[in-house]
């Protein structure tokens, strides 16, 4: 399993993006960024939450083989909840929060597994025996209302949308799942800045997009990515949801021959 990857800022702004990767694991994490006029009873941003959960997510990882992913996210959100439970009020729904995608082996190659975890708008995405297949978690892309107040209503709340922040039940509520390793043929993480080749402006399928890292690695798709942002008019941009520009985050993986023999 070979992996590479890369991050790339806002343009002019900090990454609220997070990424790890070791001996047959990867974890993307995307803060999300809060709406100004909104207070999440926290001193701290994105940024941190990405950095503090992240780097507990990539111990677990490194360190914790057998243990379920879901079960390290929540751990990893408890942990991260305990190191600003003094300074910050943990039960505003608005607290800093972000989303997750994990991938991780378990086994031998040829006898092993591909296991992957996807809480809110990160996606997983595979090629199987030449079936392409994306872990999408789009729950937060079919809420009745955007408004701030309805937003706040919907967050880790049944039938809403799940997210990392202070609530480690969340990680229960995300996407998770497993195939063997020696069907898969590739494999990429993407936070939603990432994907929105696919997502935002649909000049490509998932398909498209495995072929593209494939061709131009992560540096060139996330500068394929920002050609597409800058190229978007004023007409477009008001039919669409979300930001202009956003933090992207590529996580390429390829499997070793060996794995799918």
């Amino acid at each position: 399993m070979q992996i590479t990857f890369t991050t790339e800022a806002t343009p002019g702004g900090a990454n609220e993006d997070f990424v790890a990767a070791g001996a047959g694991w990867a974890v993307v994490l995307d803060g999300a960024t809060p709406r100004a006029d909104v207070d999440g009873g926290c001193v701290h941003g994105p940024a941190w939450l990405v950095r503090r959960l992240g780097g507990r997510l990539a111990q677990l990882l490194a360190e914790e083989a057998g243990q379920p992913l879901a079960e390290m996210l929540a751990e990893a959100i408890l942990a991260t909840a305990a190191a600003h439970s003094g300074t910050c009020d943990l039960s505003n729904p608005d607290s800093p929060s972000a989303a997750v995608a994990m991938l991780r082996t378990r086994g031998c190659a040829q006898g092993g597994v591909l296991e992957w975890l996807v809480l809110a708008d990160s996606p997983v995405v595979l090629d199987v025996e030449g079936t392409i297949r994306a872990i999408v978690d789009d729950r937060v892309a079919h809420l009745p209302s955007y408004t701030t107040e309805a937003v706040r209503m919907a967050r880790n709340s049944p039938g809403g949308f799940w997210v990392a922040s202070t609530r480690p039940e969340a990680a229960y509520q995300a996407i998770t799942g497993s195939t063997k390793m020696a069907r898969v043929r590739r494999a990429a993480l993407f936070s939603d800045g990432a994907a929105r080749l696919v997502e935002r402006f649909g000049v490509t399928d998932w398909e498209g997009l495995l072929d593209l890292l494939d061709r131009l690695g992560p540096v060139q798709l996330i500068e394929r990515t920002r050609a597409a942002e800058r190229a978007e008019t004023d007409a477009e941009r008001a039919g669409r949801r979300g930001k202009r520009y956003d933090d992207a985050t590529v996580v390429a993986v390829s499997m070793d021959a060996a794995a799918r023999q």
